[in-house]
């Protein structure tokens, strides 16, 4: 004998003939029949997981996108300190350049007085020692800010140091435009040259 239940299970019969054997054999109308769609939970997961997958990508173009941001960013603050500190010390030097420049007469009036030995020697000692420590005081304070005297005799000349005010003839080939004496200190800052030194210069003849 075939139950209701030998009717649903059986394989060689479809929902539609399962129902219309139930009804012919006075099973009530109200049985409900419950179908699990595999395939379309299979595809809702898809889905989900095509949407994680399009989020992850946009999470990282963004993550991507702002790194390349900051590093821009931090580049351009690099830049700009860089060029900041160009400015500044361009700025500090020039500003030491047109001090020395002032004060360079001063300087010259100390070389002037002190370089008669004959005649500075008869000064007040206590005076003249007093004097020489200011002047003394001057070029430490020069050197200290990177400033140094173009003052020495008996080097070759060199015209990017020296601006030559006359010439010397000698005999001796060995002196050939060589320093024969300094008529006015030279000053530079550096490799740069604030004032060439005024200078006389040996030639053969």
């Amino acid at each position: 004998m075939t139950t209701n239940d030998d009717l649903y299970t059986d394989p060689l019969l479809d929902k539609a003939d399962a129902e219309e054997i139930v009804d012919e054999s006075g099973v009530e109308d109200d049985v409900e029949f419950v179908e699990t769609d595999a395939i379309g939970d299979e595809k809702k997961d898809k889905e989900k997981l095509k949407k994680l997958r399009a989020d992850l990508a946009q999470a990282q173009k963004e993550s991507r996108d702002h790194l390349t941001a900051l590093q821009r960013s931090r580049a351009d603050y690099v830049n700009l300190k860089r060029e900041l500190d160009e400015v500044k010390n361009v700025t500090k030097q020039k500003t030491t350049e047109r001090v020395v420049m002032d004060f360079l007469p001063v300087l010259d009036s100390f070389d002037m007085a002190m370089g008669n030995k004959e005649v500075w020697e008869k000064v007040d000692k206590n005076w003249r020692m007093g004097i020489e420590y200011i002047n003394t005081q001057f070029h430490t304070v020069l050197s200290n800010h990177g400033i140094e005297a173009i003052d020495k005799a008996e080097i070759d000349f060199d015209h990017n140091l020296h601006e030559p005010v006359e010439t010397k003839e000698t005999d001796n080939t060995s002196l050939d435009h060589k320093i024969e004496r300094i008529i006015q200190k030279g000053y530079k800052m550096g490799d740069k040259v604030v004032r060439p030194a005024r200078v006389v210069v040996w030639r053969v003849k």
